[in-house]
């Protein structure tokens, strides 16, 4: 098991997310804002790794959370986000700068209210499959 591609594979998901026209605007984050925070923000959240190592090599499986942070009224505009972070994370898998990323997946979803009804949340797990 290896967790040499983690840094890696969030940069290629940024970069992904960033460069996206239907996020456009969007900021995309690896922490909470501190202060004022943007009123809708994606954030690149946690994740855990186990060993998928087979005989063709060294691999490693993330389950990592990908959030969309919105303080919009309703849900509509937080899992309108959540659909263009889908969409752009099921398209042709991005190139790592350590490891090869043999496929990303879609796994589950959960929306939530957070700070009394304030704020919605929508958190996307997704699988990745790193050979390294």
């Amino acid at each position: 098991m290896s967790y040499a591609a983690a840094a890696a594979l969030q940069a290629a998901l940024h970069e992904r997310l960033t460069q996206a026209p239907a996020l456009a605007g969007v900021p995309v984050l690896d922490a909470v804002p501190g202060g004022q925070a943007p009123a809708t923000y994606v954030l690149i959240g946690p994740e855990e790794v186990r060993d998928a190592s087979d005989k063709s090599g060294p691999g490693a499986e993330h389950r990592l959370v990908v959030s969309v942070v919105s303080r919009a009224a309703g849900f509509a505009a937080a899992k309108g986000i959540a659909v263009a972070v889908t969409d752009v994370l099921s398209g042709p898998v991005p190139a790592l700068a350590r490891g090869r990323l043999a496929g990303l997946w879609f796994v589950q979803a959960e929306a939530r209210r957070l700070d009394n009804g304030a704020t919605r949340r929508v958190d996307l797990t997704f699988r990745a499959r790193v050979e390294l």
